[in-house]
């Protein structure tokens, strides 16, 4: 077996993926303090082609090169928008028909494995902070939460394993399931 070389990978310009069709995804950072983090996010969804991100609070902001030592150029190919306030910018998706969901372990939270996502909705999916996760009036603010089954003595995976993990299972089951409608 032979790894494919970059030009035998087909992949879109910056101007072709800007125009392609995106999952119906917002990823919300919640006070992110993780410079190598925020890049990493960024490449995570350059790669299941999400909407935007939505960089809350103390989240650092490109352009900065330790965003782009993770984020590989993505910064310029994933849109993005700061909001000071997550809640007033989970706010503004609401308005905009988006679903707001907490990835956070809490009372009532639905596990990844059994949530479906609807193909005619949208999503903004929240992510908090390394330490705290998602804070408490977020948490209170959201429609829902989803929460990753673990199995390890550790309670909580990095934020970027989280985004990873979360934005496969919602990309593979709105685009790649197609027994679903």
């Amino acid at each position: 077996m032979q790894k494919l070389k970059s030009e035998e990978l087909n992949r879109p310009s910056v101007e072709e993926f800007k125009d392609q069709e995106k999952l119906p995804v917002v990823v919300v950072l919640d006070n992110v303090r993780s410079m190598h983090n925020v890049g990493s996010v960024f490449r995570t969804a350059d790669g299941f082609s999400v909407s935007k991100i939505v960089l809350c609070g103390i989240t650092a902001q490109p352009p900065h090169r330790e965003i782009e030592k993770t984020a590989l150029g993505a910064t310029q190919s994933v849109d993005w928008e700061y909001a000071a306030e997550t809640c007033a910018a989970m706010a503004e998706l609401r308005l905009q028909g988006y679903k707001i969901l907490a990835i956070e372990q809490a009372q009532g939270s639905v596990m990844l494995n059994a949530y479906l996502p609807l193909p005619k909705e949208k999503y903004a999916l929240v992510f908090g902070n390394e330490v705290n996760g998602v804070s408490d009036e977020v948490m209170a603010a959201v429609d829902g939460c989803i929460e990753i089954p673990q199995f390890g003595t550790k309670h909580s995976f990095n934020i970027v394993i989280s985004a990873g993990i979360v934005l496969w299972d919602f990309f593979s089951k709105l685009r790649l399931d197609t027994g679903r409608s």
